[in-house]
């Protein structure tokens, strides 16, 4: 799964630290979420949604696996 927080952590001018203490995590886990190593409870996706103020389908982008024909 891909993430956009990054991204949107720039545009809060919020460090991994930052967004950690807000939602209630270490930073080593917001660090494994942006590199797609890690994926989150729907209760920490929620919480970052509000804290970046952006609807979690537009925070966490699902890949489609392919189809096999």
């Amino acid at each position: 799964m891909k993430t956009r927080i990054k991204e949107l952590r720039a545009k809060y001018n919020l460090t991994q630290d930052d967004l950690a203490q807000k939602v209630g995590v270490r930073r080593e886990t917001i660090l494994f979420l942006e590199k797609g190593k890690y994926n989150p409870s729907l209760k920490l996706a929620y919480d970052i949604s509000k804290v970046l103020k952006t609807p979690i389908e537009d925070i966490f982008l699902f890949e489609k696996p392919l189809r096999k024909l």
